[in-house]
């Protein structure tokens, strides 16, 4: 049994748009990220950057504010749990205070926010580069046999570097979370003891630490798209023919 010439023209057309795509992010996508990001990254020097280091003193808020009137935020206050019509208890709706044992409230650092949106929308465009590149790499693969097999040695190694490509892309997508988590508990302990002078410090330095892992993580992408192109331009002949036909160059 084999597949009708339909399907394999489906699916010779899908290889050839793989292909395309990946030769394209390999040959345009990378490089130009790699230039992208080092002008980013030495702009950061400029005093008014947004991820300069000083930036923190302006925007770490550690003040304790009074929680919101309950009147006006959720109604006449009660200390009984809002149930539905089927007796089960409400979802409590997004900050809201009546039930919370501490109240207060400390805002969130809104430009660490944004820049972490930047990294993110890096790493996604990494993590998507990689799996086109990926998939192309594994489509080219030969059948099994035995010989002849430094090409496809070759291959797994791109592959392997993809992954962990791919996998930094996830790493440093995760900061955002982290370093919400963290601030978090420092904030919760600075609302639980407002006299400790040291928690309102701890704050703020985990936010200027944040400022500096922002950019690094930019530094970082930067690297990351560096050593892919690097190792794929070097190896775009065996990674288009892992058997042979030496003619395939670079250009």
């Amino acid at each position: 049994m084999s597949m009708s010439k339909e399907v394999a023209k489906s699916i010779e057309e899908f290889r050839a748009k793989v292909s395309e795509a990946a030769e394209s992010i390999v040959f345009r996508v990378f490089p130009n990220k790699i230039i992208e990001l080092t002008s980013l990254i030495e702009s950061t020097n400029a005093e008014d950057s947004p991820y300069q280091i000083s930036q923190a003193a302006a925007s770490t808020d550690t003040t304790i504010y009074a929680p919101p009137s309950s009147a006006e935020t959720n109604g006449p206050s009660s200390n009984k749990r809002k149930r539905n019509e089927d007796g089960s208890a409400a979802p409590a709706h997004l900050n809201e205070t009546v039930n919370a044992r501490y109240p207060e409230l400390v805002h969130a650092n809104k430009l660490i926010s944004k820049l972490h949106e930047t990294v993110k929308f890096e790493c996604a465009q990494l993590s998507d580069s990689c799996d086109k590149v990926k998939l192309w790499v594994n489509l080219t693969m030969p059948k099994i046999e035995d010989g002849d097999n430094f090409g496809v040695q070759i291959q797994e190694e791109v592959l392997s570097e993809l992954l962990r490509s791919q996998e930094s892309a996830y790493n440093i997508r995760d900061a955002a979370r982290q370093h919400h988590l963290a601030r978090a508990k420092i904030c919760s302990k600075l609302i639980k003891y407002p006299h400790v002078e040291d928690y309102t410090l701890a704050l703020k330095e985990h936010d200027e630490k944040q400022f500096f892992f922002t950019r690094q993580n930019l530094i970082d992408i930067r690297n990351v798209y560096a050593v892919l192109t690097d190792i794929l331009h070097k190896n775009i002949a065996k990674i288009r023919a892992p058997k042979g036909n030496n003619g395939v160059g670079l250009y």
